[in-house]
């Protein structure tokens, strides 16, 4: 779309948006009209077949006082709620705004404030529940089956018909784009064939299944992990993967990212103990040494910094392009918030011309199996995921430090990803955080982790195993996510 004009008359409530009124994407929408019931959300609202409401803002002081998450709207990525949330809350502060906030199987979440994120959505299940979530995010729910399921609803709102109207209706109010009340003039094309309807609820139903099995085994692979490193019992991930969902759901470990930050501790230490003039206490966590140290008995303890001077892995970090490089392609930008549950989000905030990545693409030289991890931030510090085939066309920021294996002898890329992710690495990381300017970061410090490596290869080949099934496993169901979207408009 480059111009057009409209009659003065066909101006909606004063809105002068040229996007608002885009007539391409009409067309696109008119067109459906023979094969696509197209519904107005606004309607489906109106007759009780949909309910929409909003979350709360909780205030600050209640983060971090419990294990309940509190989803925020960078908690939703790749159609889901991130396996650690950000924040938690107590029980207390829960019980006082549950009932209100009803969340349930099957609800969908949708942002409707932000900028990038606005439009990003989950589908709500059991692993989720226990939550609360801010006001800038909808809850909607269908009320009832008769024209309309919420998976056939999820679908549509991950069409890209649909997305397009969400960018269309975005505005500026203060400080941060919304949708407002503008979601109810959402037209949602679901399909007339009942087969059809049929054929995408089945398939949608697996795939959203598959995602969820999978992403409870990122939630509970540190404590898995954790298990076979001190015991060297293979066993341990073959007993949690033959359970049903239900059976997993009840054993998952409930905790935010804070967990990560560890428990307050009071210890002393002389002063030839103080490291490069280092005095946050938290560096010395008496508890990680005490850990690793037990661990010694079935594991190498080797640091990153061992690892990088024997030639077994290398590390290197990305660039930053400058904003007037983001929006010129659809080649990814990979930002620290661009990743979660060991994957890349589907659809990155920014994108980037052919001409810009070639500019960067030689020396950035992301390869499928490369280990991206957060360095600069403050939550998502330590965060990681793998790179796959489907991602390798990519550009990275400056924060994020990439990893790459280069002699799986001793360690492969697949076992690298659970040990970073294991308890006691997790946790190392944040003791090496600190404030540098306005942000924080873990520096040259990560090179200072220590990860504790199986002797017996027999464990190190199971976790390797495991881990590379969940990652390629979920990337599949999001593959068919995708794919389903854009058959619910053919």
């Amino acid at each position: 779309m480059l111009a057009y004009t409209i009659k003065s008359s066909k101006i909606v409530n004063h809105i002068f948006i040229p996007k608002y009124y885009d007539p391409e994407l009409k067309r696109e929408l008119d067109a459906l009209s023979n094969t696509h019931d197209l519904l107005l959300l606004g309607d489906l609202i109106d007759t009780g077949e949909v309910q929409i409401q909003t979350g709360h803002e909780i205030g600050k002081m209640a983060y971090g006082t419990g294990k309940i998450p509190f989803v925020r709207t960078s908690d939703i990525t790749n159609w889901e709620i991130k396996a650690v949330p950000k924040q938690g809350v107590s029980e207390e502060i829960f019980e006082y705004y549950a009932e209100r906030e009803d969340v349930r199987e099957g609800d969908i979440l949708l942002v409707k404030d932000g900028t990038y994120l606005i439009g990003t959505n989950c589908i709500i299940n059991a692993m989720d529940i226990p939550m609360i979530f801010q006001s800038h995010i909808l809850k909607i729910r269908v009320k009832s089956q008769k024209r309309i399921n919420s998976h056939l609803l999820f679908l549509a709102f991950n069409n890209s018909l649909v997305q397009r109207q969400i960018r269309n209706i975005q505005f500026t109010a203060d400080i941060i784009d919304t949708i407002g009340g503008r979601y109810r003039e959402l037209i949602i094309p679901i399909p007339k064939d009942a087969e059809k309807r049929a054929f995408l609820t089945e398939k949608i139903r697996g795939a959203l299944d598959t995602r969820v099995k999978y992403k409870a085994a990122v939630k509970q692979m540190p404590l898995l992990i954790e298990k076979i490193l001190d015991t060297e019992d293979t066993s341990v991930f073959q007993k949690f993967f033959d359970q049903s969902i239900d059976e997993i759901l009840t054993q998952l470990v409930q905790d935010t990212i804070t967990l990560e930050f560890g428990d307050f501790t009071a210890f002393r230490i002389k002063n030839s103990g103080i490291k490069n003039g280092i005095i946050l206490p938290k560096y010395y966590d008496p508890a990680i040494s005490s850990i690793l140290e037990k661990l010694s008995c079935t594991c190498k303890l080797m640091s990153i910094q061992d690892l990088v001077d024997d030639g077994i892995i290398m590390l290197a970090s990305g660039d930053e392009i400058g904003k007037m490089a983001y929006g010129t392609g659809g080649i990814p930008f990979v930002r620290t918030s661009d990743f979660s549950n060991w994957e890349i989000k589907a659809d990155a905030k920014q994108g980037v011309s052919e001409e810009i990545y070639q500019k960067y693409a030689e020396k950035e030289d992301v390869q499928a199996e490369d280990i991206l991890l957060v360095r600069d931030g403050t939550y998502l510090v330590g965060s990681s995921c793998m790179i796959t085939t489907a991602d390798s066309k990519m550009l990275y920021c400056g924060g994020l430090i990439k990893i790459r294996v280069l002699k799986s002898e001793l360690i492969d890329p697949y076992s690298l990803l659970g040990l970073l992710n294991s308890y006691i690495v997790k946790r190392q990381i944040r003791t090496k955080q600190f404030t540098r300017d306005v942000i924080d970061t873990i520096g040259q410090r990560f090179k200072e982790v220590v990860l504790p490596i199986p002797k017996n290869p027999a464990v190190m080949n199971e976790i390797s195993s495991r881990v590379k099934a969940i990652i390629h496993n979920r990337i599949d169901a999001r593959d068919s996510i995708l794919q389903l979207s854009r058959e619910i408009a053919e």
